[in-house]
């Protein structure tokens, strides 16, 4: 496993989401050092320079859950704090349900913690007739082919569509017209939104060009094993400090799927003193309002990890 890490004092691990590295954290590291904590962001499994096994069951949140486990014996510590951004969301929600041992307090990022439902999501989907959403799409080849095509194009644009500066008509859609890809038709080269430099874009296009896609995607085809796995905490509730950041344009929390996850996390988090919603930030939040971000990450630790 790679890891970046900055700082002394307790530890905080840092998961980040898909399409990204260790790298959407770069703004939080240093902050965190600053601020006198262990700040520690892994490439996670399957992304960037970790590796990615060859079998698509070996990605499932159970041994994501596990890895940031062993992370935190392997950098000689007995607990920890655990963030996560999209995928690394949910990593760290249900880190935090399966160890509250070892992880103390929980934040997560974008992607509400959310009751485990009562039918098999992907199923779900194809029986609602929703076949063209991403999630379905995700688990094809041509998702993967698609993507490797031209991997800073893929970073370009995925970044770009999910950021709240992205105008609505170029905006990220959950649902993916196979003639054109879940990227669309056009080639055109949409200006960087203000948070992401060309250097950046570059940062993550070469790690990309170099593993490929598919480490990534195999966490999207684990969605429907991951739901059979979580069966023994069904009604489970995370009862350690929380925090959960988003911003008011992330398609992922004004989804209708979303929204109810917002509306219902105190439900199964508890102990949750509030949602942090920053007005017109899009869905790559660390990176998109750092400054913001980081107060609220800090201040919360402060008060519950020291």
């Amino acid at each position: 496993m790679h890891v970046a890490e900055a700082g002394e004092g307790p530890l905080v691990l840092l998961c980040h989401g898909w399409p990204e590295l260790w790298y959407s954290w770069r703004h939080q590291l240093r902050a965190l050092a600053d601020a006198g904590f262990r700040a520690v962001a892994p490439d996670m499994r399957g992304f960037g320079r970790t590796t990615a096994p060859d079998d698509v069951a070996a990605y499932t949140i159970l041994h994501n859950v596990g890895d940031m486990v062993a992370l935190v014996a392997a950098l000689g510590e007995k607990r920890a704090a655990i963030v996560g951004h999209d995928w690394g969301a949910p990593v760290a929600w249900h880190a935090a349900q399966f160890r509250p041992d070892v992880f103390t307090a929980v934040v997560g990022m974008s992607v509400p913690h959310r009751k485990r439902g009562r039918t098999i999501p992907l199923d779900t989907l194809r029986k609602a007739g929703k076949r063209d959403y991403y999630w379905l799409y995700f688990q094809e080849q041509a998702a993967e082919d698609e993507f490797a095509r031209d991997a800073r194009f893929t970073l370009r644009r995925i970044l770009t569509i999910g950021s709240g500066d992205t105008p609505r008509e170029r905006k990220m859609s959950m649902y993916v017209d196979r003639a054109q890809g879940f990227l669309g038709a056009s080639r055109e080269d949409y200006p960087l939104p203000a948070w992401l430099t060309e250097t950046d874009l570059d940062v993550f296009a070469d790690e990309y060009r170099r593993s490929g896609f598919r480490g990534g995607l195999n966490w999207y085809r684990n969605i429907d094993r991951n739901w059979e796995l979580l069966a023994p905490w069904q009604n489970a509730v995370i009862t350690q400090p929380a925090l959960f950041i988003a911003g008011t344009r992330d398609a992922v929390i004004t989804g209708a799927i979303g929204q109810r996850a917002l509306e219902e996390l105190e439900s199964v988090v508890p102990n949750l003193p509030g949602k942090l919603l920053l007005d017109g930030a899009g869905h790559w939040i660390q990176q998109e309002r750092p400054e913001e971000v980081n107060t609220a990450l800090i201040a919360f630790l402060r008060e519950h990890h020291t």
